[in-house]
Order: structure tokens, then C-alpha cells, then sequence
């Protein structure tokens, strides 16, 4: 389409007649005053010339990247350009946007626990985070569900490396947060006897902590009577290498032994049954359990996440069964297995 020299319209003969006229009629020409014909149509174009530049020469408005991630009501979005899942300028990258949705995912189970035992404890509530790497859960679940009433709430994060502790501790007194939150540089193992920790805790969580910190976080929760645990195991190695020196057991004699005769099928078939163990483990302590996904596989292949919860001193059956597995499994005379999972005399 060509354009007039002022650059600001098309030349009449190339404007499509539909666009800038119409029939005339005595009802337009009443209303307007009595404007003829040609006075409607130059008015019929300056408008429509008008609305073309306001078209062309407004920006374009930019897509906040935030919009994406369904942030939570109350969420700090300083607190998550401090943790580095969102950048400065408010973008966010595959992988962090991944992290954020699995941790997203773990506080819509521990909500409820927290509430929970906040109604029953009058307000006060103690959390200790295992394996807390960067402390991204303890740092999100203190900021939507205990900044606004911190009175008697703590969340504690165990982790093994000194400088993660100390900016972990250094962001929370940033953001305000350093009276309920606190931050422990010991393995797992050790947490137990700790004189920073009290003898009972409310809640135990542990997401993907490494080695056999799953187990240690377990046991942590179990000597400290806490009234729940919710974890995302992972490295289950240590059942599979049990698998592997143990194929002349009774079992192994089997047809069964195919399930870990290529060392791929010896680790996966070790990770489902150091999971299942765990989840015995719990139920003979007296926990309620509960087995669930965490997230999409295409997020993460350690994707079981166990919720328990404390309901009975203890349960016989459940201690009967988890040694009747061992026992065919060959592994009951592995003494390190058996006070991994506290397993009965």
C-alpha cells in the first residue's frame, strides 16, 4: 500500500472503499448536523488514520517471565533472586524453574503438618531439614507459612558444608528471618546428639539428601520422637551391593535371581527394595506411611516421596514382616543393614 508524503496515511486510491465508507443515510446526516457526504468521509478517515498510528506506534508490552511460575500469595520474590532461582532482571531457567516446582510440590504436603501441629502445640512448631544443601525448602516454607506468625515456630537445616551454612545463615538475617530460622554445620548422622537440637522435634524432612543421609535423617526422626517425617530418598546404593554379595543365598538359588543378575536390574531392583524397607522400618516404629510421586518423571528420577506420620508406639506385624524380608532376601545376616533399618531381635 503507498503511502501520501506526510507518511501518516495510505493515498485515497488505495484505501479499499469498505474501509472508509459507507452508504450515506438521511439519519447520519440528521444527527451530525446536516454533513454531506464528503464532510462524513473525511471524518471517517482521520479516524481511521488516527487509530492506524496509535496501532503502530504503541510498544509492545513485555511478558513478565514471574507469570509462568504460579508463585504462591505472600511469596518473596527477593527471597528467590537471593536463592538464585530467579535472576535479577526476573527471568528463570529450565532448571531452576524445575527446582521450584519440586519444592513447590513437597510444601503442599507439609502445609497441612505444620498447621496440624501448631493447633495442637500451642503455635509452636520445630522442623528440622536434613541434608539442606542451599536450604531452598526451609527458606520457602518459613516465608509462606511462618514470617507471618513466627511466635514459637523454628525450621532447622543440617547440612555438611560450612560455607553453604554460612550463607544460608547470612541470607536469613538479610530477609529477617534469623530468629525462627537456624542452620547447622554436622552430618546427619551426628544431629542426633547435637546440643543445638532439642530431644523431641515436631518435623523431619529430607529432600534428596545424598549418601546414606535418608537413612540417617529417618533415624534421626525416630530417636526424636518426631510426629512426622516426609522424605525424598535417594542413593540407595547400599541394598544393591548387599544384592550383588549375596546371590548364592537360598533366594538366589531361584528364578528370583533374575531380578539382579545385570548390575542396571541389581540397582533398580536395590532401590525399590531399600525403599520398600524403609517404609517397613517406619510402620514397625508405629508411622502411618504414605507412598507418593513428587513431581513428573521428566523432573526427576528420584521421584518417590514417603509421608509418615506417628500414631502408635509401635507395630509388631510390620517388625515381623520387615525381618521375614531380609531373611529371604538373604540380607538378614548383614548387621549393618539390620540397624540401619532398626530391625528387631
Amino acid at each position: 500500500m503507498e503511502f501520501a508524503p506526510n507518511g501518516l496515511y495510505p493515498k485515497m486510491s488505495q484505501l479499499n472503499r469498505a474501509e472508509w465508507a459507507s452508504p450515506y443515510d438521511k439519519s447520519t446526516e440528521s444527527h451530525r448536523g446536516g454533513l454531506n457526504q464528503a464532510g462524513e468521509l473525511r471524518e471517517r478517515f482521520t479516524l481511521w488514520a488516527l487509530n492506524s498510528l496509535q496501532q503502530t506506534s504503541m510498544p509492545k508490552t513485555k511478558k513478565n517471565p514471574l507469570d509462568s511460575l504460579d508463585l504462591k500469595p505472600g511469596q518473596s520474590i527477593d527471597l528467590l533472586k537471593a536463592l538464585h532461582i530467579v535472576t535479577r532482571e526476573g527471568g528463570i531457567n529450565q532448571d531452576s524453574r524445575r527446582k521450584l516446582k519440586q519444592v513447590y510440590h513437597l510444601t503442599h504436603f507439609i502445609e497441612p503438618l505444620i498447621d496440624e501441629v501448631r493447633k495442637t502445640n500451642d503455635g509452636n512448631v520445630y522442623l528440622v531439614d536434613h541434608g539442606a544443601g542451599k536450604s531452598y525448602l526451609g527458606f520457602i516454607l518459613y516465608d509462606l507459612y511462618i514470617k507471618q506468625n513466627p511466635e514459637g515456630a523454628v525450621v532447622a537445616g543440617v547440612e555438611t558444608r560450612q560455607d553453604l551454612v554460612d550463607k544460608s545463615a547470612q541470607l536469613a538475617e538479610k530477609l529477617g528471618f534469623s530468629a525462627g530460622m537456624k542452620f547447622i554445620n554436622l552430618p546427619v548422622a551426628q544431629a542426633t546428639e547435637h546440643a543445638d537440637l532439642p530431644d523431641e522435634v515436631d518435623i523431619v524432612t529430607a529432600l534428596h539428601a545424598c549418601n546414606t543421609a535418608t537413612d540417617d535423617a529417618i533415624s534421626f526422626g525416630l530417636k526424636k520422637n518426631a510426629k512426622f517425617m516426609v522424605v525424598v530418598p535417594c542413593c540407595q546404593a547400599e541394598v544393591a551391593s548387599h544384592l550383588r554379595q549375596n546371590k548364592s543365598s537360598q533366594l538366589g538359588k531361584t528364578s528370583l535371581v533374575e531380578m539382579w543378575r545385570h548390575p542396571l536390574h541389581t540397582r533398580e531392583f536395590g532401590s525399590q527394595l531399600t525403599n520398600v524397607l524403609r517404609c517397613l522400618q517406619l510402620e514397625a516404629q508405629g508411622y502411618q506411611v504414605t507412598v507418593t510421586e513428587l513431581v513428573g518423571w521428566e523432573h526427576s528420577m528420584k521421584n518417590e516421596l514417603i509421608v509418615a506420620r506417628k500414631h502408635q508406639k509401635s507395630n509388631p506385624k510390620a517388625a515381623q514382616r520387615l525381618r521375614s524380608m531380609l531373611t529371604e532376601l538373604g540380607l538378614d545376616g548383614e548387621e549393618g543393614l539390620l540397624q540401619r533399618f532398626h530391625v528387631p531381635a
